[in-house]
């Protein structure tokens, strides 16, 4: 692993409570990290395709084994990794015609006893338009249902809003697909599946899961079965929807996102910064053109109403842009938001399933942001926070039939942190920091042995 080139500056527990402790340095581009349910080591892979077993975790001599590359399985960007026992997933994406097309891509491998794991094929899917952007997100987060019986794995938009994205003339007209912005589900045991660009195919086979969901770069399910998701919105200010994930349900995108209309659907609109208070003009869709005059932007599908987002509560994360292009605090307006703040991409999502954490913790979920509103110019005017971990009280509304989130800071500082894994009463948090490598902390919080913490709110 690469060391870091200044002194290691350590996240601060904002709960006396918390531990935070520097566990060891990691590769370049780490993007998940897991737990393998039968040894109980961690595994963590990086976006270029390697896989990673840490040995020693609670050793003196900790160290990272590499035991898979790009080469082995394929996946050139590999953003999703999970285990059902000794069986390991990895997903992503694969280049195609010279760098502008790609397939999403499913292996899984068994380790069991073997010294050369196979590796067989769970889906590959047709060709389809990659772009020159950064809105390509690719097939991504992986989950096991609590049962054991189904795979689900996210998929993201090709676009920031809807927008056509070409790529020097292939794939004209491409705007999102039937292979994008969707939450799939598969049997378990699914094996050489082809994944065609058809989306009345995929729902007839049951694929489908959800749709409407803009980058769902994780995801995870609470101790009840309910599956929740954290996503990523575009460029414009919209907030950051955290999503129940019900199945056959549509979240909106690209007409929706953070609760708020997409203006690019009106024919008529003429983006123009003095009125549009939801574009930033240092935002790349503004610099390049993504907004603009799209009188051929799909409509809104006949019949469909969409599922709204959970409503965030404060007293942290929940910043907003109001219409009059104000930047407010949910606190002191007492408006709630879907949500979290905009462009704080949460990442990282854990339950604590298992109800072994203290107090206050117990049975609850914690998320990370990857963002830091002091270093992030899309993110700065709306807080210099961020770069955190969350904790997070959800709390089921009958009257809506969803969720409301009351939401707390605990852990301030990390650097790029990409994932997030919870062991026993240890949250373990990676960070990508694609240029001098990253680092692996791990955030200890009392079980439920010990005295119950005090909060620290905003």
């Amino acid at each position: 692993a690469t060391k870091p080139d200044k002194p290691l500056v350590y996240p601060v527990a904002l709960d006396s409570d918390i531990k935070v402790e520097h566990v060891m340095n990691v590769g370049l581009k780490a993007v998940r990290i897991t737990q393998h349910p039968i040894t109980r080591d961690l595994w963590y892979n990086t976006f270029d395709g390697d896989v990673y077993r840490i040995k020693n975790l609670n050793g003196k001599k900790i160290n990272a084994e590499k035991i898979f590359s790009s080469e082995d399985h394929a996946i050139t960007r590999l953003q999703g990794m999970a285990f059902l026992g000794n069986i390991l997933f990895l997903a992503g994406n694969i280049s195609v015609n010279e760098g502008k097309g790609t397939k999403g891509r499913m292996v899984k491998y068994d380790l069991t006893k073997k010294k050369i794991p196979h590796m067989t094929e769970v889906f590959n899917t047709v060709e389809y338009g990659t772009n020159k952007t950064t809105f390509d997100h690719g097939w991504n987060a992986i989950r096991i249902s609590p049962d054991g019986k189904y795979i689900y794995i996210t998929t993201g938009s090709r676009t920031d809003h809807g927008e056509v994205q070409e790529n020097d003339g292939a794939y004209p007209n491409a705007r999102d697909n039937a292979l994008t912005a969707k939450i799939f589900r598969f049997p378990i045991n699914s094996e050489n599946l082809l994944l065609e660009n058809n989306e009345a195919m995929l729902k007839s086979k049951g694929y489908i899961y959800a749709e409407g969901i803009r980058n769902a770069f994780d995801m995870s399910f609470d101790s009840d079965g309910n599956l929740f998701a954290v996503v990523n919105s575009g460029d414009a200010d919209h907030t950051e929807d955290m999503f129940w994930v019900r199945e056959g349900h549509h979240y909106g995108f690209p007409w929706i996102m953070g609760g708020t209309e997409n203006p690019q659907q009106n024919p008529n609109w003429q983006p123009n910064l003095e009125i549009d208070h939801y574009i930033s003009r240092f935002s790349h869709s503004w610099l390049v053109k993504y907004f603009h005059n799209d009188p051929n932007f799909p409509k809104k599908p006949d019949g469909v109403k969409f599922t709204a987002g959970v409503q965030n509560l404060g007293p942290d994360a929940n910043e907003y842009r109001g219409h009059s292009g104000k930047v407010l605090d949910g606190d002191l307006t007492g408006v709630t938001t879907s949500t979290f703040t905009p462009h704080s991409s949460p990442l990282g999502l854990v339950f604590d399933n298992d109800h072994v954490l203290a107090g206050d913790y117990k049975g609850d979920a914690f998320v990370i942001r990857y963002s830091n509103g002091s270093r992030s110019s899309l993110m700065k005017p709306f807080t210099k926070e961020g770069g955190d971990l969350l904790h997070l009280k959800l709390s089921y509304i009958k009257a809506t039939d969803n969720y409301f989130v009351k939401t707390n800071r605990i852990v301030d500082g990390f650097k790029e942190a990409s994932d997030a894994v919870l062991v026993d009463n240890h949250i373990y948090v990676i960070e990508y920091s694609g240029r001098t490598g990253g680092n692996l902390w791990r955030i200890t919080i009392p079980t439920d042995t010990n005295q119950k913490s005090a909060r620290k709110n905003k």
